[in-house]
């Protein structure tokens, strides 16, 4: 079946059609520039837009950063604070005509990974998926099982942030190198080793796709691995956990 999946990030709203049942994207992916000042009906608007571009009609997944609860957002950190208490799945289902689902971005990704990226995340007991973008997303997979919304990029490391101190944009804005950004992130993944004691660390994003110039920097114990999916792991996770809700 294809579903058209949707990740909404904090620069970028992007989509593509996914095959849910192989999980390859059967369309180009579709983006349209985003901003923190972005509103939900302007978002909703750009999602239509996707739609059209694509041709498509039928439902819709998508992945917000940020808490979801039965497809209302909690708290938007990284986006205009106009999307806290929006029911973001009426929103597009009354646009599109057609129903829809919404869950945070980082467990949609996970959801895309551990359903089609590397075997070895369906492999173990407790594997914690990481995106590593404009913010710090997780989501944590206990025996395949997820838990939503743990919103763990924003526990502190210090005196700030996983987030503020070690996402993929932190850097970009501070001009750091691989071994710089490393050695920060390695501080994060040594707290969430210390509290969670997964068996696994998947790193998405886009960043996951130079994983050897910086994996050499990480010194935990925990086997780290870069998503297979990369950066298209949240649209493809959105299609699929939409197909499998709403049909």
């Amino acid at each position: 079946m294809i579903v058209l999946g949707i990740d909404i990030g904090g620069s970028a709203t992007k989509g593509a059609l996914v095959d849910t049942l192989t999980g390859e994207l059967v369309s180009e992916r579709v983006r349209r520039k985003s901003s923190q000042s972005k509103s939900p009906k302007d978002i909703v608007s750009d999602i239509i837009k996707i739609a059209k571009d694509l041709n498509y009609s039928g439902i819709i997944g998508a992945g917000f950063p940020g808490p979801v609860k039965k497809g209302v957002i909690t708290t938007a950190v990284n986006m205009h604070q106009a999307w806290v208490g929006v029911d973001l799945a009426k929103m597009i289902s009354e646009a599109s005509g057609h129903p829809a689902y919404v869950l945070n971005d980082a467990d949609a990704a996970g959801m895309g990974e551990m359903r089609f990226g590397s075997p070895e995340a369906r492999e173990v007991n407790v594997a914690l998926f990481l995106t590593l973008g404009t913010g710090l997303g997780t989501a944590l997979f206990v025996e395949g099982h997820l838990l939503p919304n743990t919103e763990l990029g924003h526990m502190l490391i210090g005196e700030k942030s996983a987030e503020e101190y070690s996402t993929a944009s932190v850097k970009r804005k501070e001009n750091l190198t691989y071994k710089q950004w490393a050695v920060r992130l390695n501080k994060s993944l040594t707290a969430y080793e210390f509290l969670l004691s997964p068996d696994l660390i998947i790193l998405g994003g886009g960043i996951s796709a130079q994983f050897e110039k910086y994996e050499k920097y990480f010194t935990i114990k925990t086997k780290v691995i870069p998503a297979k999916l990369e950066n298209l792991a949240g649209i493809i996770g959105a299609a699929v956990t939409a197909k499998e809700k709403l049909t």
